[in-house]
């Protein structure tokens, strides 16, 4: 992205636009709830602050009189509960009628949020923030690309797009993107015109529901895939061009791969976003993991092999709490503890994590260096094993994580087993070294993710993605979905789709 294109006749210099959203991925397969404590509410200074883009004196900040709303965001976890969802959007709408009215509206969502009774909450939510807002506000969203675009939602907001990179290192930039693209909207020589403003948009939808650790853009062939979308953007009569994965752990119509371009040449639009999901649908069967995957005993072999390299990571995928798993299934642990060889001292294994409020409050009050036998886990997902009982000495107490709380390490001979007050994914090296734990001089680092993000990457010597049970499971046909539409491969491996390009744009402004 370069500068702003200057004000054109007929385009607004300083726009009015407001802020909101809703933003969790949740998992319909795991018994987690995301209540009020799962969220982090913005509004006001807080929430403009979000975007480091809109910082006083930098140029997306002065292009428009910004009016920060109220904006939810969670960690990933288990559907919503109603209630929090119906307070979160009251606020919203509640603020865009008192603040309003506005030329633009940044709509800022993950696209795969489920509410407990719903099929499609943020297409509940884009069309209640469109009645609220009227119908001249140009929308422009945000999303991840493991959300879903639902005909709700595609025919309620006028530009989309999302993330291009997994993990996603683009995040911020793709909210810059989304802020970018609506205000050099509105200042074009449409910007004025209610009407023309209006791009009009190429919706595909491919029939295909992979796990994201399958997609990695680090990978072909989502490398190749997502790699043609800046040179289609680039085209004269495109303003953007996106590939959602979709979301794959929650059981829901809506959950399957979308490619959308967004422009004024209608044509244009139409024949790249066919293109570019003909290229995703004839790769379908192409994707692949990540990383080597394994049972966790296979893993564990290559992890203690005598030539291993160290550390070696093991990705405890079943359980991760960045794509909706509850982040208390004790069955990886439970599998580590009865390992003689890792718990005799002759190798260093550090294991992230599990959250058990109880749990910590016993290490807590026995002390560091005692030894305590503890029940722990498996209080919203009991699994396979159920909670865990373990014995050892408590290495370390760490108060005042804004995410964890407190957290207490309970080191079994080599193994430090790392329990939370709260949720947590482990992410940073610095999340172990705040710990007393040194990540790089472990042998063996376990941590409940799928693919690495950036920091363990580079920590790792090698690494396996292990294949374990939880509300995430990466064997998604052992899951169990149902509601999906017909024909989305890997469920439904019969039949062609015709992959032909929905053109619409929103239909003209009864106000005009």
């Amino acid at each position: 992205m370069g500068p702003l294109p200057d004000v054109a006749e007929g385009g607004l210099s300083a726009p009015r636009i407001g802020i909101a959203g809703i933003s969790i991925e949740s998992s319909t397969f795991s018994p987690h709830v995301s209540g009020d404590e799962a969220f982090t509410i913005r509004t006001g200074a807080d929430l403009i602050g979000y975007y480091p883009f809109l910082d006083e004196g930098r140029e997306l900040r002065e292009a428009a009189t910004w009016v920060p709303l109220h904006h939810g965001r969670s960690l990933p976890g288990g559907a919503v509960d109603p209630a929090t969802y119906q307070r979160m959007k009251t606020a919203i709408l509640d603020a865009i009628r008192a603040e309003g009215p506005f030329d633009g509206f940044f709509f800022d969502i993950h696209g795969a949020m489920s509410v407990i009774g719903m099929q499609d909450a943020e297409g509940d939510l884009a069309t209640a923030v469109r009645e609220a807002l009227g119908p001249d506000t140009l929308i422009s969203t945000s999303m991840d690309l493991h959300g879903n675009v639902s005909e709700v939602l595609r025919d309620q907001v006028d530009l989309l797009t999302c993330y291009r990179m997994a993990p996603h290192e683009d995040w911020l930039n793709t909210k810059e993107r989304a802020v970018w693209n609506l205000l050099a909207r509105l200042r074009g020589e449409h910007g004025a015109d209610p009407v023309r403003r209006w791009p009009f948009k190429a919706w595909v939808p491919v029939p295909v529901l992979l796990p994201g650790e399958k997609t990695s853009t680090r990978l072909e062939p989502a490398l190749s895939i997502y790699a043609e979308l800046p040179g289609i953007e680039a085209m004269d009569g495109v303003i953007d061009a996106s590939v959602w994965i979709g979301y794959a752990w929650a059981d829901e119509p809506r959950c399957q791969a979308y490619v959308v371009v967004i422009g004024d040449d209608q044509q244009l639009i139409a024949r790249e976003a066919e293109r570019i999901a003909r290229q995703f649908w004839d790769a379908r069967e192409d994707f692949v993991f990540v990383a080597p995957t394994a049972t966790l005993d296979g893993a564990l072999q290559k992890a203690l092999a005598p030539d291993a390299a160290r550390p070696y990571v093991i990705s405890d995928s079943g359980d991760n709490p960045t794509a909706g798993g509850a982040g208390d299934v004790t069955w990886t642990l439970g599998e580590l503890l009865a390992r003689p060889e890792l718990i005799d001292g002759s190798h260093i294994t550090l294991v992230a994590s599990i959250f058990d409020a109880d749990a910590v409050a016993l290490a807590v009050a026995a002390g560091v260096g005692a030894s305590v036998t503890l029940t722990a886990g498996a209080q919203v997902d009991d699994g396979p094993r159920g909670p865990l009982q373990i014995t050892g000495e408590v290495f370390s107490l760490t108060e005042g994580d804004p995410d964890a709380g407190t957290q207490a390490v309970i080191r079994v001979g080599g193994l430090h087993a790392i329990i939370t007050e709260r949720r947590k994914p482990f992410h940073h090296l610095e999340d172990f070294r705040m710990l007393g734990l040194d990540p790089e001089g472990a042998d063996i680092v376990v941590v409940k993710i799928g693919y690495l993000e950036p920091e363990l990457y580079r920590l790792a010597a090698d690494w396996t993605l292990a294949l374990t049970p939880g509300g995430v499971d990466q064997d998604l046909l052992r899951l169990g979905h149902h509601r999906l539409q017909p024909g989305v491969f890997p469920f439904d491996t019969d039949g062609t789709p015709a992959l032909t390009a929905h053109v619409s744009r929103r239909e003209e402004s009864p106000a005009c």
